[in-house]
């Protein structure tokens, strides 16, 4: 088995710089905060404000912060102000507000990370940007790509950054497989393979609710098409796709889809109510790529990436290890020298835009039983 040294994975994104050479970030209108130490400055940390006390927030996005080399968690907000105290409490954040819009005003929270319910992701994101706030929202970013195009008029006039939360495309398992493959490791890439489900039967559960945006491709589906077509370089010329809904809550619980890029093609499925097991295999003329957890992939222990040549049917082929690496306090600290000005964000605007096209392709093509193309 390969092991890959630390190195690899080492995102150290604390900057120390001499006091003749302060510079400013990306947002012309907020220079980034400096912190004397002796002659130095230390870049202050990212102050971060949290909508919501979601479960993935809760449990999963800030203790990564947390965790993170760049940012803090100043404040959280709550619709309920005991909620918002209680997991203040629990996470030892700062500040606790009763209402979104206060912590919106506070002058002291640089960005905000948006879980709310997928109908709320725009019109609260937009609302952050103009109180002056770059912005990680979850995903989906939108309920449609034509709801995600009105972020871009908005982050363009205020001067802030949004970025979506696809958090895989942080982890060095999934830099190892693009690496692989922009090598020639695995000949011309021809194929990509996905699955991704959980059960989870939950009338008062936010992907339960279709006015909400619920629906498993909306929650998982979108892990694959965004994976496949950064490891594909491109937008799909085309889309067929099928889902069947729960009869009860109307909304999407199994479903599959087929991408035709130019040159390969990617396929998928994914379920909100199947046993959970998630999957993704990359094939090219000459090799296999197989990554066992490719979304959920745990922050304590290494991870595992395979490649397989094909001379011997069956085998195992060569073992990557991968050490452990947190993806949530990585996609931090990537959206942190982003809009510091020291880097591309982890996730653009301008892709999610695109995916959301993709999930907007397979939806019509659900309906109409044809290809679809993305637009």
């Amino acid at each position: 088995m390969l092991h890959l040294t630390d190195h690899h994975c080492a995102f150290a994104l604390i900057a120390w710089l001499p006091l003749s050479n302060q510079r400013s970030g990306a947002s012309p209108s907020k220079p980034w905060r400096y912190v004397h130490e002796g002659t130095r400055l230390m870049v202050a940390p990212i102050r971060w404000g949290v909508l919501g006390a979601a479960s993935i927030a809760v449990r999963t996005v800030i203790p990564a912060i947390q965790r993170s080399h760049s940012g803090v968690v100043s404040a959280i907000a709550s619709r309920d102000l005991g909620k918002a105290r209680q997991a203040a409490n629990a996470l030892g954040i700062e500040r606790a507000f009763g209402s979104y819009e206060e912590l919106l005003e506070d002058p002291n929270i640089d960005a905000v990370y948006n879980p709310l319910p997928n109908h709320l992701h725009v019109p609260w994101t937009i609302r952050a940007m103009d109180a002056g706030k770059h912005v990680l929202c979850e995903k989906p970013i939108a309920l449609s790509a034509s709801e995600a195009r009105s972020l871009l008029a908005v982050r363009d006039r205020t001067g802030m950054q949004v970025c979506e939360a696809f958090m895989v495309r942080s982890h060095p398992q999934w830099q190892t497989v693009h690496a692989l493959i922009a090598s020639g490791r695995i000949g011309a890439l021809r194929l990509i393979t996905g699955h991704f489900s959980y059960y989870r039967v939950d009338p008062d559960d936010v992907r339960s609710k279709p006015e909400w945006g619920g629906g498993a491709l909306m929650d998982i589906g979108c892990y694959p098409i965004t994976l496949s077509r950064w490891l594909f370089g491109a937008q799909p010329e085309s889309v067929v796709g099928q889902y069947e809904l729960d009869p009860t809550f109307r909304v999407d619980r199994l479903g599959g889809a087929l991408m035709r890029f130019h040159g390969g093609q990617a396929t998928f499925t994914f379920s909100g109510q199947l046993v959970p097991h998630q999957r993704m295999q990359i094939f090219g003329t000459t090799g296999r790529i197989d990554v066992p957890i490719p979304f959920n992939a745990p922050h304590d222990r290494p991870t595992v990436v395979r490649v397989d040549s094909g001379r011997e049917l069956g085998a195992l082929g060569e073992s990557i290890e991968i050490p452990a690496a947190d993806q949530y306090a990585l996609q931090a600290d990537g959206f942190a020298a982003a809009v510091r000005g020291d880097g591309e964000m982890p996730v653009s605007l301008e892709d999610s835009i695109a995916n959301m096209a993709v999930i907007d392709a397979v939806v019509r093509s659900a309906s109409s039983g044809r290809w679809e193309t993305p637009h």
